[in-house]
Formats: structure tokens, C-alpha cells, sequence
């Protein structure tokens, strides 16, 4: 059905639902896991003794049971029953285009990351198509509008982000809450033990390092599933130059729809995590990331640990692609990495610039001091 069906349909069919104001839906990435801003609101709410009288509906795609909350499948009548019903919408990505929001519910956008590559209205219109669905740039452009109209708050992880959001996504900046993403609490505050036991959940050996590997999709390779990622390292060499000192956690981007079958010989070397964990965990149990064009390093960093970034692609992707809103590599947190040789030989050497890391968290991630969800909370949930 196309959105000119499905929007008077949704209003016919919640006109007569009449909205909680006790009531929280919350979806991650569009009901394809239980991670992200969203969670740490969550749990932070359930555990909070104001809000026990609340009542928490998660949506996912795939069946799944969560303590303290009810779960609907996302996309079913249950879910547009609760998106009528619900006083607050906690979202993280964009959204359909057809929801109708009543002039009483509260939308909380909070977004799932600070961007490196042009977003929205900042995209270069060149007459390429844009994702899956082959979008031009005047339908890329409307999703997202579509959608911001119906914000009534949106996350700022930092001012940079702040300047960025309100041209990428036509979104004023009075409206946006400058505080940072809740999940970030979770890194500054989780006690050592925690680490720990996170190790031991996914089976991670104790006696080595790990270095995270966590690249993201690219916007050109793509199939009948989703986002492809053709794997461009060699882990037989990461594992004969890095295996006597570290191990390697690999964790795909959500949107990545092929898996990686780690060869029997290399399982005592590479972990995999799966797309749909939560990559906190992965950035509390690794001790360096390397990544590409993924936003994850703008949360690393907050861990001050060491970050790489193995770009192979890189100059077809600054040219061809999105573009990118800093200035790289002078902007970044380290150097780019082109090719895997150069790679290992910076990561044997162990010489990393942390000057250079505190003057990139000084300018991309000033707000963070453990208490983002406190103050979320007073600003949007606190009505009294």
C-alpha cells in the first residue's frame, strides 16, 4: 500500500483510540533490536520508582520477550493500536512516512549517531539515486521530512552535531535537546565487574587484548535482503602479525544483511558479534576499534582508547559517495589507514596520539558527564 492509502487509513483507525498519558513505545532501528538510545531511556525509566505506574510496549520484528516491558511485532495491528494509544513515541531512526501522530502525543526523536557522512538536505544532489529503493534525491530528501515534521524533540549529541541536525534535516535548533545520547551514561558510569562479566557472555579469552572491528555498509552494494559487506582484511594475517597479543571482535553495521562465516582455523582469533547486539558492550570489552566511515568512533572515544581508521576505499568513497562533514582526516581522532600492510605495522608499533584524541573529544563530545538521561528525563517525561 502507498503512503497516500496507508496515512488516512492509520487516522481512520486510531481517531477513536483515545492517548495514555502513561503510556512509552520505544523501537530500535526499526524493530530490529533492543539497543541504542531508546534502551538506556528505558531502563533508566523502569527503574526509576516515578514511573512504576507506567506502562512500557517495545516493538520488534522478530518475536522476543523483555522484562518490565510488553512486546508487540512491529508492523502488526498491536503496534499501530499502541502507536495511537501511546503519549510518547521513543524512536532512533527514521520512520514510515504514513504514521499518524495526534496533536497530544510527544515524539521523541533521539537518533542513532553522530554523522561523518552528509545527511538528508546536506547530500550533494548529483542525480545519483539513493538506497535500496533507488530513492532520487527529491524522494531521499521528503522521507526525511516526513518524518521531522512530526518531531517535537530531537537528540544533539554535541554542537556539532546541533548545526549539523538542523540543515541535514531542516529541524530548528530550539527544538532540539542539547545534551548528548543517553547510551553514553552507560560507558562513563559501568563498574569494572560489569566488563567482566560482558567478556564472559561472549566467550572472550581474558589473557588477550581486543580489538574491535566494527565497519560500516556502503551505500552502493546492496541486494534483494539489504546492505552487503564484502570483507576486505585478511584475518589469517591479522591473526600471524596480532595473534600471540590480541583477538578480534568483529561486529557488522545493523544494516548489513550478508554474514561472515569465520573459517574453523580462525575461531580461537576472530569473535563475531552479532549485527543486532548492542555495540556498547562491544566498545566496554575492546581495548582499540578500528573502523571506517561508521560514526562508532564518536562514542569510543569517550573510553579514551586508541581508534584506527582502515579506509581502503577511501577515495572513491570521498568522491563518489555522500562526502563527509569533517575535514579527514585533520578532523579525526588518528590518521587514515589505506592499506592493511600499514594497518598491522601501526597497530604492532602501539603508538597512538591521545593529545590529539582530547582535542577531539573536547570539540565533538563536550556534554558528557554521566548525567544525559537525568536531564532527558526532567525535560520530556517530567510534565508536572
Amino acid at each position: 500500500m502507498t503512503r497516500g492509502v496507508l496515512y488516512p487509513l492509520l487516522y481512520l483507525f486510531g481517531i477513536g483510540i483515545k492517548v495514555d498519558p502513561k503510556l512509552i513505545l520505544f523501537t530500535a532501528f526499526n524493530g530490529s533490536a533492543y539497543s541504542d538510545n531508546p534502551r538506556y531511556i528505558f531502563e533508566y525509566m523502569l527503574a526509576d520508582e516515578q514511573y512504576r505506574d507506567y506502562q512500557f510496549i517495545w516493538a520488534f520484528k522478530d518475536k522476543q520477550l523483555l522484562e518490565g516491558a510488553k512486546t508487540v511485532k512491529f508492523n502488526s495491528i498491536k503496534y499501530y493500536y499502541y502507536l495511537s494509544k501511546a503519549k510518547y513515541w521513543v524512536f532512533n531512526a527514521k520512520m514510515a512516512p504514513y504514521y499518524y501522530k495526534k496533536n497530544a502525543q510527544v515524539y521523541l526523536q533521539t537518533w542513532h549517531g553522530t554523522p561523518l557522512k552528509r545527511l538528508g538536505h546536506d547530500i550533494v544532489d548529483n542525480g545519483a539515486t539513493y538506497y535500496r529503493s533507488k530513492q532520487s534525491y527529491q524522494q531521499m530528501v521528503k522521507s526525511y521530512d516526513n518524518d521531522s515534521r512530526h518531531w517535537d524533540y530531537l537528540i544533539a549529541s554535541s554542537p556539532f552535531s546541533c548545526q549539523v541536525f538542523s540543515t541535514a534535516f531542516a529541524f530548528p535548533k530550539e527544538k532540539m535537546l542539547k545534551i548528548g545520547y543517553p547510551r553514553v551514561d552507560y560507558l562513563l558510569t559501568v563498574m569494572s565487574e560489569n566488563i567482566l562479566e560482558l567478556k564472559q557472555r561472549y566467550h572472550l579469552p581474558l589473557d588477550k587484548k581486543i580489538i574491535l572491528y566494527a565497519p560500516t555498509w556502503r551505500d552502493q552494494s546492496f541486494g534483494n535482503n539489504g546492505y552487503t559487506f564484502e570483507l576486505s582484511v585478511d584475518f589469517y594475517k591479522w591473526q600471524e602479525v596480532l595473534g600471540d597479543e590480541y583477538v578480534i571482535l568483529f561486529k557488522p553495521h545493523y544494516l548489513i544483511s550478508n554474514s561472515y562465516q569465520c573459517p574453523e582455523e580462525l575461531h580461537d582469533f576472530v569473535y563475531l558479534m552479532a549485527a543486532n547486539e548492542d555495540i556498547n558492550d562491544a566498545y566496554l570489552i575492546s581495548d582499540i576499534l578500528i573502523t571506517d566511515y561508521s560514526s562508532v568512533f564518536f562514542d569510543y572515544a569517550v573510553l579514551n582508547r586508541p581508534i584506527y581508521f582502515y579506509m581502503y576505499d577511501f577515495a572513491y568513497y570521498e568522491q563518489e559517495l555522500r562526502g563527509f562533514y569533517l575535514d579527514v582526516p585533520e578532523e579525526l581522532p588518528n590518521d587514515i589507514v589505506q592499506t592493511e600492510a600499514l594497518l598491522l605495522q601501526q597497530l604492532q608499533a602501539d603508538k597512538f596520539d591521545f593529545k590529539r584524541l582530547a582535542r577531539f573529544n573536547q570539540k565533538f563530545n563536550p556534554w558528557y558527564d554521566g548525567l544525559v538521561l537525568e536531564k532527558l528525563i526532567k525535560e520530556v517525561f517530567d510534565e508536572i
